[in-house]
C-alpha cells in the first residue's frame, strides 16, 4: 500500500498537522482525502516520487546456491557464464 502526502490547500486556515503536511497509509483505489483527519481543513494530495532502494538480499548467492546459471553479456549474441 503506497504512502500519500497531503498538505493545506492554498489559501486555506489549518491546524500544524496539515499546515506542515502529513503522510497517510492508502490502498492504490482509495479516493485521496479531501478533509484534515485532525481539523477538518481542505487539504491536497501531493504527488512525489517513489522511495526505491537497492536489494541487499544476496539475490545472487542464493541463485547460485539453487543452480542457476547467470550470463553476462559480452557483444551481440556473445555471452560469458559467471556460475
Amino acid at each position: 500500500m503506497p504512502i500519500r502526502e497531503y498538505r493545506l490547500k492554498p489559501g486555506a486556515r489549518g491546524c500544524d498537522q496539515c499546515r506542515q503536511g502529513f503522510e497517510r497509509l492508502e490502498s492504490i483505489p482509495d479516493e485521496p482525502l479531501k478533509q484534515c483527519p485532525a481539523c477538518g481543513a481542505p487539504v491536497i494530495r501531493e504527488w512525489s516520487a517513489p522511495k526505491v532502494g537497492l536489494s541487499r538480499s544476496g539475490l545472487d548467492d542464493r541463485a547460485k546456491e539453487k543452480g542457476f546459471t547467470k550470463l553476462r553479456r559480452l557483444g551481440r549474441g556473445e555471452y560469458e557464464k559467471e556460475y
